[in-house]
């Protein structure tokens, strides 16, 4: 018989998309350009100071080319722009543009109210344990043995 208990990773997964779904609707909700979640993880994974390409697909957790998509995406949108690399003359900086700042600024305020939010239904006091386990170490993963 399969259990229907769900794993943490789907868990974490469901929290997450709980969070992008109420961001999304808000920033929708306040007139902003339409973006998609890949985009919204894009920008949570940007440097101030700019990112390349191949490092943003690395931190994102997925191919190159959809960060480049999605990076083009974004620039078309006027939330970003590329730059040349001062360290590299054959990549390209992707930074914020003064839309995406503003965009990233009310982003970051709209996930401090789900926050609230999550406090408010679940208890401050499980939100802060939440934040707490999340904020730990964790190390790097070991191999578990077989059962």
């Amino acid at each position: 018989m399969q259990s229907t208990r769900r794993n943490l990773p789907q868990l974490l997964g469901d929290a997450r998309r709980w969070f992008e779904v109420g961001l999304l609707a808000a920033l929708e909700a306040g007139g902003a350009a339409p973006v998609s979640p890949t985009q919204v993880q894009l920008f949570a994974v940007l440097d101030d100071q700019g990112t390349t390409v191949s490092e943003l697909a690395r931190r994102m957790g997925v191919t190159r080319q959809t960060a480049h998509q999605a990076v083009h995406g974004l620039v078309a949108a006027g939330l970003l722009q590329q730059t040349l690399d001062p360290a590299s003359a054959r990549q390209r900086l992707i930074r914020r543009t003064g839309e995406g700042e503003r965009a990233h600024r009310q982003a970051g305020l709209v996930l401090e109210r789900l926050e609230e939010q999550l406090a408010e239904r679940i208890g401050r006091e499980t939100a802060d344990a939440l934040r707490t386990a999340l904020e730990a170490p964790w190390g790097s993963p070991s191999v578990p043995s077989s059962a």
